[in-house]
């Protein structure tokens, strides 16, 4: 089981729409697949069709179980028309009670220790994070195998995943005290692009010589994804055929890539 953790210190960038379109895309490739809703706003159990609850907030405060927290997707929020759906998603919902997680814990290995009681029940695990750090980001630095950072071109998200990434460098010093792996950046996705504009692609380019390979392509600014949005449907059920779809397929193929 891999846990991917979607994550910028800057609001609005596109962390709940890249999580529950991976999820949903690896779980059409027959990944067995679970989002973890750490927003306080709830958003991606909210996109996934589920009411807020406060699934993250019973496990880690009040010791629930999984099966007492999980909720199930139905394939039909996400499958392809005439497709059938080889794998699997699940949420474990958030809502405001989230956010006083982490003044009512103190372990940071919490989270660690409840997602090692689903190593045979899960492929992949996607969390989707608030933009404000905490303690719980902590826990999710440190439970987490690799991220994947959504960012607009524009100066404050860049300075978002600035902040991010020195966060995840503190929090290595805490993994090697317990023996984990380095901390992977698996991909930087750039969101809301516009290549008609010299800023985002003179930013594109300054990301792409700070990091390489590890940019993926962008995500261009379309209607479909509100549209989307509003719908609760990933674009490429709503519009297989259109570029935004594609785009989003060459995400979840990169992550793909990542877990192999």
């Amino acid at each position: 089981m891999k846990i991917l953790t979607l994550l910028n210190e800057k609001g609005g960038v596109g962390k709940t729409t890249l999580t529950v379109h991976i999820a949903a895309g690896l779980a059409l490739q027959g990944y067995r697949v679970l989002v973890v809703d750490a927003d306080p706003q709830g958003h991606a159990s909210v996109a996934l069709g589920v009411k807020r609850a406060p699934g993250l907030y019973n496990l880690l405060v009040r010791n629930a179980t999984y099966k007492d927290v999980l909720m199930s997707i139905a394939p039909e929020m996400y499958q392809l028309p005439n497709q059938p759906c080889e794998g699997s998603l699940w949420v474990v919902p958030s809502n405001e009670e989230t956010r006083v997680i982490p003044m009512l814990v103190s372990d940071s290995m919490l989270l660690v220790r409840q997602m090692q009681t689903l190593q045979h029940a899960f492929d992949v695990v996607l969390i989707d994070t608030s933009p404000t750090p905490s303690l719980l980001h902590s826990m999710i630095y440190i439970a987490t195998d690799a991220i994947v950072y959504p960012t607009e071109c524009e100066y404050l998200s860049l300075d978002g995943l600035s902040q991010s990434l020195r966060h995840r460098d503190e929090l290595q010093k805490i993994r090697n005290q317990w023996g984990f792996q380095p901390l992977d950046i698996m991909g930087i996705v750039p969101t809301k692009y516009r290549a008609s504009t010299l800023l985002h692609n003179n930013n594109l380019e300054r990301l792409r010589k700070s990091f390489g390979d590890k940019v993926w392509g962008p995500l261009a600014l379309a209607t479909i994804w509100g549209e989307a949005s509003a719908m609760r449907r990933p674009v490429f059920q709503l519009a297989p055929e259109s570029k935004a779809a594609q785009e989003m397929w060459n995400i979840v193929t990169k992550v793909q890539e990542g877990l192999a």
